[in-house]
C-alpha cells in the first residue's frame, strides 16, 4: 500500500510486561507495512518495572501523554512465573490512571467470527464501581464492613450513550441495545434508563432494545447474531466483554480501544489478552488482538485506508497459524497486497 501523505503521528508504546512487547511489535511491523507514518516514543513500564525499581507511572510521563497522538499498549501485569507486583497495583497505577486523567471514557470493543458474532460494545470506561468511591469501617476486626459505591453522573452516563447512538446510526443495521441491571439497581438503573430514552428521540433511525445483564450473557452465548451495538455500565462492560471474546474465538482476537472521544487527549489501544507470563519470549503468543487494536487505532486517528486494510485482513483470524513472527509475517503480507 501506498504510504500516507499526512504527517506522522506522534504515538506512545508501552510493551510492558510478558508476551506484550512481542505482540505489540508485530502489530507496529503491520501498521508500517499499511503505510501509516509513525514517531514512535518507547516506554518501560508494567510491573517489571515496578519490581525494578519501584516506578509505576511518573507525572512527567502522564504529563508527556498529553501531546501524544495515541498510546498503544500490550499488557501489563505479572512479568514472568514467580513474580507479582501486589494485585492491582500497576492495573490501577497505570491503565486507570490514564483512563481517569486522559478522559478516556469509552471502551470500544469490536467482537467477529463468521458467520454469527458481528457486533461491538461500548462500556463506559470511567465511572461505576471503579470510580473509587466507598471504604471499610472497622476493617481487620470480625465485624469489618466494606463498601464499593457505582458513581454514575447524567454527564457521564450521556456522554456514553451518545458515542453509541452515533455507531448504532453508522452501522449496517442501526440497532442499539442497553443492558444494566434496572429492577435491582433501581438508582444507577434508572439514570441509564432515563439518558437512554432522552438520547434515543435524537435518533429515530436507530432501533433500540434493553436487556438485564444476565439475560445478555445468556444471549451473548446462544445468539450473538441478534447484536449490533450495545452500551453498559463500567462493571458489567468488563464483565460482558471477556465473555464475548470467548464467544468471538478466544481472548487471543479479544482487541481494544480506551477512547477520548472529545480529543483533549490521546486515546489508548490494547490487546485484553493479559501478559500470559508462562508463554513470553518463546515466540508463540498470537498477535492477532494487538494487530487489530493497532487498526482501531490507525482508524481513530483518520488512517482510513490503513484500517480498512487492517481490518480486512482480519476479517477471519482464525485462519492465520503459527509462531508470533509467521502470524506477523503473514498480516504484513496481507495488508501490502
Amino acid at each position: 500500500m501506498t504510504s500516507t501523505k499526512n504527517p506522522p503521528h506522534h504515538v506512545g508504546v508501552i510493551g510492558g510486561d510478558g508476551i506484550g512487547p512481542e505482540v505489540t511489535a508485530q502489530a507496529l511491523r503491520v501498521l508500517e507495512a499499511a503505510g501509516l507514518q509513525m514517531e514512535l516514543t518507547h516506554y518501560d513500564l508494567g510491573a517489571a518495572r515496578f519490581l525494578r525499581d519501584g516506578t509505576v507511572l511518573p507525572d512527567e510521563t502522564m504529563a508527556e501523554w498529553r501531546g501524544l497522538d495515541a498510546l498503544l499498549l500490550g499488557a501489563v501485569g505479572d512479568p514472568a512465573p514467580g513474580q507479582a507486583a501486589p494485585a492491582g497495583l500497576v492495573e490501577r497505577g497505570i491503565l486507570l490512571r490514564m483512563r481517569f486523567e486522559l478522559d478516556m471514557y469509552v471502551n470500544y470493543r469490536p467482537f467477529r467470527l463468521p458467520p454469527t458474532v458481528n457486533f461491538e460494545v461500548i462500556r463506559e470506561n470511567t465511572e461505576g464501581t471503579y470510580a473509587g468511591e466507598g471504604g471499610f469501617l472497622r476493617k481487620n476486626t470480625p465485624n469489618e464492613i466494606a463498601t464499593q459505591g457505582s458513581v454514575n453522573t447524567r454527564h457521564g452516563v450521556e456522554r456514553c450513550i451518545r458515542y453509541s447512538f452515533e455507531q448504532a446510526a453508522n452501522s449496517e443495521r442501526h440497532h442499539l441495545t442497553l443492558v444494566h441491571k434496572k429492577n435491582v439497581l433501581t438508582f444507577a438503573g434508572d439514570l441509564w434508563q432515563r439518558a437512554f430514552d432522552e438520547v434515543a428521540v435524537e435518533y429515530p433511525q436507530v432501533e433500540t432494545a434493553y436487556q438485564h445483564v444476565d439475560a445478555a450473557c445468556i444471549h451473548f452465548v446462544e445468539r450473538p447474531e441478534i447484536y449490533d451495538v450495545v452500551v453498559t455500565d463500567n462493571l458489567f462492560g468488563d464483565i460482558l466483554t471477556d465473555l464475548a471474546g470467548a464467544v468471538a474465538g478466544g481472548v487471543a482476537y479479544a482487541a481494544s480501544a480506551n477512547l477520548n472521544p472529545d480529543r483533549t487527549g490521546p486515546s489508548m489501544f490494547e490487546p485484553v489478552h493479559g501478559t500470559a507470563p508462562d508463554i513470553a519470549g518463546k515466540n508463540i503468543a498470537n498477535p492477532i488482538a494487538a494487530v487489530i487494536s493497532a487498526g482501531l487505532m490507525a482508524g481513530f486517528l483518520g488512517e482510513t485506508e490503513v484500517a480498512e486494510a487492517i481490518e480486512i485482513a482480519t476479517a477471519d483470524p482464525r485462519r492465520y497459524v503459527g509462531s508470533t513472527s509467521e502470524i506477523g509475517d503473514a498480516l504484513v503480507a496481507a495488508v501490502t497486497r
